[in-house]
């Protein structure tokens, strides 16, 4: 199955349906540069997430880091971790990616021991998956076997799913990682999470630096500090960049006005809508409608 469009809330946690008919989990394939946006928009979810990367390269944040991840290996992402992916230098990149209910992982009798403490740990965003390593190599071959389980449906399937997140995960904690509870990393990743949905909610309104500041409960310097480190941009600029992303599904509908849609998502001039649309996706919105309309 390919995952071509994320739908996101306010609070800027996904919403795109992952569970099973009958287990809280997702494993699907998705071309990253086939989503609407063409990269998989910054989002947050409960779940767990691996990912294995079976064609070309992808450059994934996971809250302020970015990794490179290659051909052959993956990566682990914690519950509740920022994060979003897009393609390196058109590389074609397809992966594999396997979403899990923390509550799933184990049973129940063991989850307190097993899993609580890793999701709950501050130094653990995320761990790289190098398929030299033995561990992550195992965590990569069950993936790969819990997709092809998902796909064929073959009799008993979900108790050999359920076998192989348990190999998962077990392959993940007997890794050794070194598990840290910093209270103050806590904090600055719920302020983040405020901004950004504030800005989410808030967007098609006209937004000063001082609006999103207060929605993280920081000054003006120390907001524009956390979008720095989180997001390499200000605050207005990321505002901009997410009306512009906005805009892309109102453009594929084949009676939009482009003045109209410049000021559903925000901008209040047509003008500025299309040189900031033209900054952002080297096309102005008009040759980026016809385009999509023609390639439907």
């Amino acid at each position: 199955m390919q995952m071509k469009s994320f739908m996101i809330d306010e609070n800027f946690k996904e919403l795109t349906k992952h569970q099973t008919v009958v287990m809280p989990i997702a494993c699907y394939q998705t071309t990253i540069n086939q989503n609407i946006n063409g990269h998989i928009p910054l989002h947050w979810h409960d779940e767990i997430q691996f990912v294995l990367i079976v064609k070309g390269e992808a450059i994934f944040q996971v809250n302020e880091d970015w990794i490179l991840v290659k051909e052959g290996d993956g990566l682990f992402i914690n519950s509740g971790c920022l994060h979003m992916a897009q393609d390196k230098e058109q590389s074609g990149c397809v992966y594999i990616c396997l979403n899990i209910s923390p509550s799933f992982v184990v049973s129940q009798e063991l989850y307190t021991t097993y899993v609580k403490p890793y999701i709950q740990a501050t130094n653990l965003p995320y761990l790289y998956l190098d398929a030299n390593e033995i561990w992550a190599k195992n965590i990569l071959d069950a993936i790969l076997k819990i997709y092809q389980l998902i796909e064929q449906k073959s009799q008993y399937y979900e108790i050999d799913i359920t076998i192989q997140l348990a190999l998962i995960w077990k392959n993940l904690i007997d890794n050794g990682f070194n598990l840290e509870y910093v209270q103050t990393e806590i904090v600055k990743s719920q302020r983040m999470k405020q901004m950004l949905s504030w800005i989410h909610e808030h967007y098609a309104e006209k937004i000063l630096l001082e609006d999103i500041a207060r929605a993280g409960q920081l000054s003006r310097s120390e907001c524009c500090r956390y979008f720095k480190r989180f997001l390499k941009c200000t605050p207005l600029n990321y505002v901009i960049d997410y009306r512009i992303q906005k805009s892309l599904s109102l453009l594929q509908q084949d009676d939009c006005n482009i003045t109209e849609v410049a000021y559903q998502v925000g901008f209040n001039s047509t003008s500025y809508f299309i040189k900031a649309f033209r900054d952002s996706m080297n096309m102005t919105p008009l040759a980026y409608k016809k385009n999509k309309i023609h390639n439907v």
